[in-house]
């Protein structure tokens, strides 16, 4: 799934390229809108009591991004058992398509009450089969 978006200006840092720590909100943006394009709003899944907290973050940064670029940042999952996912991304610039970065999160599904893992399989199947087809459409 390809997301979209634009640099803004105080998201860069004093040397005048975007500043690390943007670069998590940047895939969180990214995964939210791969969610949501799939059916499956992460919002109605709260709602449901089911949420998925990041448990790691790696980015390579391969190239900077300025003020003004356009970004295009593909997302796919590449794991998924329906206790945890990895999502992979690839950003680009958009003008170049060079990349600039690089990333992959993990993830865990939990009980927003007692914050202990769920099968998502067992305990919400409708869930579980919508993850399983967002795979399948993000290996193509």
């Amino acid at each position: 799934m390809r997301f979209e978006r634009r640099i803004n200006y105080y998201e860069t840092d004093q040397m005048g390229i975007v500043h690390h720590s943007n670069y998590v909100r940047y895939l969180e943006e990214a995964r939210i809108f791969l969610l949501d394009s799939c059916g499956l709003s992460y919002r109605n899944m709260e709602q449901t009591g089911i949420i998925i907290p990041v448990l790691s973050v790696n980015l390579e940064y391969k190239q900077p991004l300025t003020f003004g670029d356009d970004i295009v940042i593909e997302t796919r999952i590449t794991r998924f058992s329906g206790v945890k996912m990895t999502v992979c991304y690839t950003a680009y610039r958009k003008k170049d398509m060079q990349i600039t970065t690089t990333g992959e999160t993990k993830h865990c599904f939990l009980d927003a009450e007692t914050f202990k893992p769920v099968n998502i399989k067992k305990t919400r199947p409708e869930l579980y089969d919508g993850f399983v087809r967002i795979c399948d459409e993000t290996e193509k």
